[in-house]
């Protein structure tokens, strides 16, 4: 029985189906493997079943490992260097289908949050400084029929689209870089993504962690959207250039932004933290029972098809 090893502790349901087709390691630590990890895990296991944080970059398949799989928990596969792992025989999966619906739900709740000053009036309650409703207190943008950017019209940027537009009546706009025909609801793609960026009430990005996307959103994007827009970011955290949003947002040269993940993440700016007119979530994206529970059981129907078939259900 091949030898497996997951780095973090996961859902009962999974490390059971895990154990049915594995001899299986758990690693009880929460925090990502330490270098003396991770070269361990390549060297002692024939699979490992890493997530976001266990970094593997090329150095680590200069040697042929004894592992021949990474079966990524998680969508993003940023933090694995696929093609130094493929050269050096190693397979490298992921889930995606599992995570859509939990993070394209993650995103309209930021904005809703964002947009209609949810977390300000929270911690206003909380704190006990709320002196009672009055016609003018914590206006915000009403979401009903405002325009959505979206950047990456990919499964969950779709998703979240769809539920802008048909529970929001919002008018969707969009950049992508390939085609994006036969939606089920009204959209436009428009040329560029500054044109995205001007046209947009609510920016979301929605695009995966390349180096092409690296700081996509820098100092002149920002300078593109409106000046009461706000921006949403579900992606990755390195999609934004974190300095440049804070100067933006201090700046008021946009109204507000929401965010489930971070540039330099688990580290937030203090500068992000102290905003009023910025949401921020602990990158719950897919932090709901039963999707935790999909995304690795996909991670275990990875690996078993591996070892069975000789192919992942799930490359990337």
């Amino acid at each position: 029985m091949q030898k497996l090893w997951i780095t973090r502790p996961l859902p009962d349901k999974v490390i059971a189906e895990a154990r049915r087709h594995f001899d299986v390691e758990v690693r009880a630590e929460t925090l990502p493997l330490t270098q003396a990890e991770r070269l361990r895990a390549l060297a002692e296991f024939d699979a490992v079943l890493p997530t976001l944080g266990d970094a593997f970059d090329a150095s680590f398949f200069k040697d042929r490992p004894r592992c021949r799989i990474l079966a990524n928990f998680g969508v993003g596969f940023n933090h694995i260097d696929a093609k130094a792992a493929r050269v050096a025989g190693v397979a490298v999966s992921n889930t995606p289908g599992a995570v859509t619906d939990a993070t394209a739900d993650i995103a309209m709740t930021l904005m809703l949050m964002t947009c209609r000053r949810a977390g300000e009036g929270e911690r206003m309650v909380r704190a006990g400084n709320w002196p009672g409703w009055h016609p003018t207190q914590l206006l915000g943008m009403h979401v009903t029929g405002k325009t959505l950017g979206v950047i990456g019209m990919g499964r969950i940027g779709q998703a979240i689209a769809q539920r802008a537009a048909l529970g929001f009546g919002m008018k969707i706009v969009f950049y992508n870089r390939s085609t994006v025909a036969g939606l089920p609801f009204d959209a436009t793609q428009l040329a560029g993504l500054e044109d995205v960026l001007q046209a947009a009430d609510v920016v979301v990005l929605a695009v995966p962690a390349t180096p092409e996307t690296h700081h996509l959103i820098d100092a002149a994007a920002l300078g593109m959207m409106k000046r009461e827009s706000v921006l949403i970011n579900i992606a990755r955290g390195d999609v934004v250039d974190e300095a440049a949003l804070i100067e933006a947002l201090e700046q008021g040269r946009i109204a507000g932004a929401g965010l489930d993940v971070y540039e330099f993440e688990p580290k937030v700016p203090e500068a992000l933290r102290r905003m009023e007119n910025v949401t921020l979530l602990p990158h719950l994206g897919t932090s709901a029972q039963e999707v935790r529970e999909d995304m690795g059981l996909m991670a275990v129907a990875n690996l078993v098809a591996f070892f069975k078939e000789g192919k992942v259900l799930n490359p990337v």
